[in-house]
């Protein structure tokens, strides 16, 4: 078949790959000059399947209305909201309420699983070498923080991840560059997680996919979709511009301004045997004039990436993999000679504006547990907007429009559920039965 791939960050890439291995012919329409150019550019990196959970856990409203004004809050939500974000808060407030949590878990747990296992496989099948380091540590600051993380740990036992409670003494054996200074009670490891480079990866998998005979298509804005047998992809060409010389990532990564009539190409369309949707957060507007409302919400998250120091006499003076501070709900990353300090959760707002306690947030976590590892005379600081659905889960499969297709909606596990999604998908046009249970995850749950 012919199948048109709408939006080539690193789920899209993935599910590129994936129809281009099972032999269509696949063209990647990319509104950017590249691949893992928005959302997949700077994020945490980590791949954990035992702490890929929704948004939705019981008591999250009141815990995020509690801490609201707090200097470190985790949550943030932005004054002004529009009428869309506040449906969208309402549906995941009842998302909540619904005693959905449990089962909605388990489903992200399970595409988890699979898609690291297929992460995996790609990597070792195509020899893709990105920058990657195995292990990640959950620490808990105070019995308190233990006490409040029982629940996961119970949820964990009852999974196929595996883990282990460590006291401080030990975790610190398992990252030896944390701060001894710094209180420690606990940690979680989970030895079979890891850190990965999202973007590096991303573009590594794109060669593989072009090798294939993918096309992919830059700097193309989808203007429409024509639903149909034979649906058809309405696209406007823009004409690249000379790349700016910003000094962060966020300035750079900002979308060009719209162009002008007379600035942007003729109109094309294009016909395919089946469209796929990977365009996260430009979706819901190709869906709304087919009658699909679909409740997509922008998340936004920070990052600050910066040089790690090298110290001959001190190899471990970094994170060896990944940490996550369970507190303040922040991902350290080793990735590569770098480091990365990434998380906060933002409702509303836009890319181009900070939020100054989000990004001191990210330097307190990083001060508190490796001081002075990184060189932060060179970070750069970066945000994303990460595509929520209100219940938690992406929405996969056929999306009840003739020919089209979606793999939407991974908000901020995106990197780790990528793989997965794509090949359920790949499997999904193709008529065959997925690898896994892939009950709940399609657009049928969203409806109503």
């Amino acid at each position: 078949m012919r199948v048109a791939v709408i939006g080539a960050g690193v789920v899209g890439v993935t599910t590129a790959y994936e129809l281009a291995a099972d032999g269509h012919q696949v063209v990647v329409y990319e509104r950017r000059s590249g691949v893992a150019a928005e959302t997949s550019f700077a994020n945490a990196g980590i791949v954990a399947p035992g702490y890929v959970t929704p948004w939705t856990a019981p008591g999250l409203p009141g815990h995020v209305l509690r801490h609201l004004l707090a200097a470190h809050a985790p949550v943030r939500v932005r004054a002004g909201l529009d009428a869309a974000a506040l449906r969208w808060m309402w549906k995941w407030w009842r998302a909540c309420r619904s005693g959905s949590y449990p089962a909605n878990r388990l489903r992200m747990q399970r595409l988890a699983v699979y898609s690291r296992a297929r992460l995996h496989t790609l990597t070792h099948e195509l020899h893709i070498e990105h920058e990657r380091a195995e292990g990640c540590l959950v620490l808990l600051r105070t019995p308190q923080d233990l006490a409040l993380a029982r629940p996961a740990l119970k949820l964990l036992a009852e999974g196929p991840t595996r883990f282990k409670l460590l006291d401080a003494a030990r975790c610190r054996t398992v990252e030896p560059g944390l701060n001894a200074d710094m209180p420690l009670h606990a940690g979680i490891y989970l030895p079979d997680d890891e850190v990965g480079n999202c973007r590096q990866f991303t573009m590594l998998l794109r060669q593989e996919a072009q090798r294939l005979g993918a096309d992919f298509r830059f700097h193309t804005e989808v203007h429409k979709l024509v639903p149909g047998a034979k649906p058809e992809v309405v696209s406007l060409q823009r004409e690249p511009e000379a790349p700016a010389q910003h000094s962060s990532f966020s300035a750079a990564l900002e979308p060009e301004a719209s162009p002008s009539a007379e600035e942007a190409s003729t109109p094309q369309s294009e016909s395919f045997d089946a469209i796929v949707l990977c365009a996260a957060l430009g979706a819901p507007a190709l869906l709304r004039p087919h009658g699909l409302k679909l409740p997509m919400q922008a998340v936004h998250g920070y990052s600050v990436t910066a040089p790690l120091r090298q110290f001959e006499a001190h190899p471990d003076h970094g994170p060896r993999a990944g940490v996550i501070d369970e507190r303040y709900k922040v991902a350290i990353s080793r990735i590569g000679s770098r480091i990365r300090v990434a998380g906060g959760a933002e409702i509303g707002g836009s890319n181009e504006h900070h939020h100054p306690n989000a990004l001191a947030t990210l330097y307190k976590v990083l001060d508190d547990w490796f001081p002075g590892a990184a060189r932060l005379g060179q970070a750069l600081p970066w945000k994303g907007a990460r595509p929520m659905l209100p219940d938690g889960p992406p929405v996969l499969g056929a999306s009840g429009i003739p020919g089209v297709w979606l793999n939407l909606g991974h908000g901020s596990s995106g990197w780790a559920l990528a793989c997965g999604s794509a090949r359920v998908l790949a499997d999904a046009v193709a008529g065959r039965r997925a690898a896994i249970d892939t009950e709940g995850l399609g657009v049928e749950r969203l409806r109503g």
